[in-house]
């Protein structure tokens, strides 16, 4: 059953009502908050300042290209918050990022550390270029300009990037060269998401996928569902898709759908996940052709007849068009923004558990404060210590939103955002403005 329209309904039905499709990502967390300040009574001058990003970094950034030529590209660092802490989040390289992307990213990430307790602030990071069509000579020399150029942002204490969409280990490392040659000062800990041997954590590579196995467990449970009885489509087989898969399937559950950009595939039986990530591993990240499969679609994949569905791809997957044909029980966000507004309306009413993105896949900044705290205490944990306090913290958000949604009479994504904004509304008294 969809959940009581008492305060939900004024804050989300009430006119203007914010049920858009077609929108940039900022717009759309910015739906999502209103509900929260509404509910909240939130003061319009807090108002203001949580939404407003607090620094935006747009920076030129000229590469020497293998070819000798000099190719400029256009890079960002959006700083929304640091009340809670320094801010925290991802570089993305791809050759559609922009501004309003990364402003949105960055927002979800002050939302995302407040839900799981983390004590860092929200920021993101973007490049626009095409990595597939660049040597790794050229991917360093465009990561160790960006890191040169955004010198007094980055640091331990102030703004913490991480791997995100198209960057990895190696890349963090490189950032930590140049910020620690620049500063004279070795500091493992200025990114998370470093290779092992330059102070990255055990686990971190699994973490955000491990973070939504753990909320969509926590999610059956509540609903009476058996992860043993339980099937699964995972819509992207990316890190997190595939690791979700992956430990979804170590549980219990069948892994019947997965999709990649080539498209979906489907077996009825349920997939040996193993086999399929050693399959994509050997043909470049790529699933076409896999025997034991018969191909649909990726829209086919979203609407099919499971229990759980795990958008794990891309944004504004899940519309107001195709959510009147989503048959799962639960859908746990893997992806930052799958569900558009206008479909988070149609899948209350039709009784679907959403589990947010924000709470979903907050894994990943979870075990990125992990490795933040061992690079700066010097003592480094096992995986079982690192898996361990992992799934206790996700459980203990999972509940925490759980228990606002029933205190508030809303959908899990409208309690999350009233938590997270909440507790950094509250902070925000107490430190004051400064004047």
């Amino acid at each position: 059953m969809p959940f009581k329209q008492n305060v939900y309904e004024k804050a989300l039905y009430k006119e203007p009502a914010p049920i858009r499709d077609s929108e940039h990502p900022f717009q759309a967390m910015i739906d999502r908050f209103d509900i929260a300040a509404k509910i909240l009574e939130l003061d319009p001058g807090f108002y203001e300042y949580l939404v407003t990003p607090a620094r935006v970094h747009i920076t030129a950034i000229p590469v020497v290209m293998d070819d000798g030529r000099i190719k400029l590209f256009e890079g960002y660092r959006v700083i929304h918050n640091e009340i809670l802490g320094p801010s925290k989040g991802g570089i993305r390289y791809a050759p559609d990022v922009n501004v309003n992307e990364v402003k949105a990213l960055a927002a979800w990430m002050t939302w995302k550390c407040a839900i799981v307790n983390v004590p860092f602030g929200g920021a993101k990071g973007g490049v626009v270029c095409d990595p597939a069509n660049m040597s790794p000579g050229e991917l360093e020399r465009l990561t160790r300009r960006y890191t040169a150029n955004l010198l007094d942002v980055f640091g331990p204490d102030k703004d913490i990037p991480a791997p995100d969409m198209n960057t990895n280990a190696q890349i963090m490392a490189w950032i930590v060269d140049t910020y620690s040659m620049h500063t004279r000062n070795s500091s493992t800990a200025v990114v998370t998401g470093k290779p092992i041997i330059l102070g990255g954590s055990l686990g971190r590579v699994e973490a955000t996928g491990r973070g939504v196995m753990s909320v969509t467990l926590s999610a059956m449970e509540k609903i009476g569902m058996r992860p043993g009885q339980s099937t699964v489509a995972v819509q992207g087989f990316g890190n997190v898709g595939s690791i979700a898969a992956k430990l979804l399937a170590e549980k219990g559950c069948k892994i019947v759908a997965v999709s990649d950009v080539t498209g979906g595939y489907y077996n009825e039986n349920g997939f040996d996940v193993e086999d399929l990530i050693r399959y994509s591993e050997a043909n470049k990240r790529s699933l076409a052709g896999y025997p034991e499969a018969q191909e649909i679609s990726n829209e086919e994949l979203l609407t099919l007849d499971v229990d759980v569905l795990v958008p794990a791809a891309k944004e504004d997957q899940i519309t107001s068009a195709n959510a009147p044909d989503i048959k799962a029980k639960i859908i746990a966000e893997g992806a930052n923004g799958p569900t558009t507004p206008a479909a988070d309306r149609v899948l209350d009413e039709n009784g679907v558990l959403v589990v947010p993105d924000i709470l979903a896949n907050a894994g990943g900044v979870t075990v990125s404060y992990f490795e933040w705290v061992q690079d700066r205490q010097g003592y480094f944990w096992t995986l079982e210590r690192v898996n361990k306090r992992l799934d206790r913290m996700m459980k203990t958000a999972f509940d925490n939103v759980y228990n606002a949604s029933e205190q508030y009479g809303v959908p899990l994504r409208a309690a999350s955002y009233v938590l997270a904004v909440d507790k950094v509304a509250s902070a925000l008294k107490l430190r004051g403005i400064y004047a």
